[in-house]
């Protein structure tokens, strides 16, 4: 049985495994879920009723750093934690700053306010957003601006799972229209171009762009 993802495509911490998964060439199956209302036999497979979740045979896990994790461990050909412990140990470091630090603005704020809340029939508090885009982000950006440098990737000429942890935030954000400024964070703003350009994400993106495009068209057309 091939290994299955579950999760909601515009979920960074789901694309954050659908990238790991082409990186690693891992045949798998993805199954849709929401990241609200999710059906009852899901709770077998994520206690708690996150996304991204996995089953692999008789293996079932949620939480995308431990999933990823374990793809890593589990399945070869793969250097997105590094050659050695200190790269690994850097990997995880910068994962989780993305996955906590940067999520609860880029994607718990923004996003969710301007995407989520709206398509729950709520009403965008755009003081929140701004307060995330001009006090908030500014210095976790600055932060992984410094960390990254003058180098392609967190790890040089690695590409690894720090990057997409980023990546997957910075996508989210433009998705809302909320774009890096790339005179302020030029590293940064590469780092996403570039990414962005490899076929496991680029090959991702326009199912993404249509999914916002028709949710965003459904809340702006006439009663």
């Amino acid at each position: 049985m091939a290994l299955t993802l579950y999760g909601a495509i515009l979920s960074p911490f789901v694309r954050k495994i659908r990238i790991q998964l082409g990186e690693q060439n891992i045949a798998h199956a993805h199954v849709p879920v929401p990241p609200m209302q999710q059906p009852d036999w899901y709770y077998a497979i994520s206690p708690l009723g996150r996304i991204p979740a996995i089953q692999d045979g008789e293996v079932a896990l949620a939480d995308s750093a431990v999933i990823a994790q374990y793809l890593h461990e589990t399945y070869p050909g793969s250097t997105l934690y590094g050659h050695n412990s200190a790269e690994a140990a850097r990997v995880r470091w910068l994962e989780k700053y993305a996955d906590y630090e940067l999520a609860a603005y880029a994607t718990f704020t923004v996003f969710s306010q301007r995407f989520l809340e709206p398509l729950k029939g709520g009403h965008t508090d755009e003081e929140a957003v701004q307060a995330a885009l001009h006090d908030q982000l500014p210095p976790l950006f600055d932060y992984l601006e410094r960390e990254l440098g003058e180098q392609r990737y967190f790890l040089g000429e690695t590409f690894s799972m720090a990057d997409i942890a980023v990546v997957c935030q910075l996508i989210n954000l433009a998705h809302v229209g909320a774009l890096i400024d790339e005179q302020r964070w030029p590293g940064l703003a590469s780092l996403l171009s570039r990414a962005t350009g490899r076929s496991t994400i680029s090959g991702l993106l326009p199912a993404e762009h249509q999914l916002v495009a028709k949710y965003t068209a459904r809340r702006q057309a006439p009663a």
